[in-house]
C-alpha cells in the first residue's frame, strides 16, 4: 500500500533505522535520531543500488515520487541515475570554476601585485559592486557582449562614465 502524508508525519524514531515503503523502489528511512530520508532502490547492471532523494519535510511525498520517476526514466534509457547525478555535479563544479568571477579574481591575483594598494582596492571594489552581482556566476564562455553592455550601461546610468569605461577595460583584460 502506498505511503500517505499522515503516515510519514506520524513515523517515530526507533532503536534501529526503519523503512516505510511506498511504491516502485521508493521508501522513507526513519533514523534513530529522528531524520527521515527518502531513498530509491533500483538495480543497474545486475547490482542493487540506492539513490538519496532528499530529506522529509524539505522533500514532500509528491516531490520524492517525482524524483523517483525521473530516476526510473533514466533507467529506461539505460543510464545509471547515481552516475548521472555525479556527472551533473562535476559539470556544475566545472562551470563554477570557470565562472567570470573566478577568472576575474585569478586575473586580479596575478596582476594586483604590480599595483599600488589604493588602486588594488578600487579595482576589486568595482568588480564586486558593479560586475559580479550580474555576470559573476556565469561561465566566462557564456557571457555575451549584450550582457556585458547591459552591466556597463547600469554604471553609466548612475552617471559614473569614467567608472563604466574602466570597468569595461578591466572586463576586457579578464576575457
Amino acid at each position: 500500500m502506498p505511503l500517505t502524508d499522515a503516515a510519514i508525519r506520524n513515523a517515530k524514531p526507533r532503536l534501529k533505522p526503519a523503512k516505510l515503503f511506498d511504491e516502485r523502489g521508493l521508501f522513507l528511512l526513519v533514523t534513530p535520531a529522528g531524520g527521515k530520508w527518502w531513498r530509491f532502490r533500483f538495480r543497474y547492471d545486475g547490482k542493487e543500488k540506492l539513490l538519496s532523494l532528499g530529506v522529509y519535510p524539505d522533500v514532500t511525498l509528491k516531490d520524492a515520487r517525482d524524483r523517483r520517476d525521473a530516476a526510473r526514466k533514466l533507467l529506461v534509457q539505460g543510464l545509471d541515475p547515481a552516475e548521472d547525478r555525479k556527472t551533473q555535479k562535476t559539470a556544475k563544479q566545472a562551470r563554477a570554476a570557470n565562472s567570470f568571477e573566478a577568472i576575474a579574481r585569478e586575473w586580479f591575483g596575478k596582476f594586483s601585485s604590480q599595483w599600488v594598494e589604493h588602486h588594488r582596492q578600487r579595482v576589486i571594489r568595482r568588480f564586486e559592486r558593479d560586475i559580479f552581482p550580474w555576470i559573476g556566476g556565469k561561465p566566462v564562455a557564456e557571457v555575451s557582449a549584450p550582457e556585458l553592455l547591459a552591466v556597463v550601461r547600469r554604471i553609466e546610468d548612475r552617471g559614473a562614465l569614467d567608472t563604466a569605461h574602466r570597468a569595461l577595460g578591466y572586463c576586457s583584460q579578464v576575457f
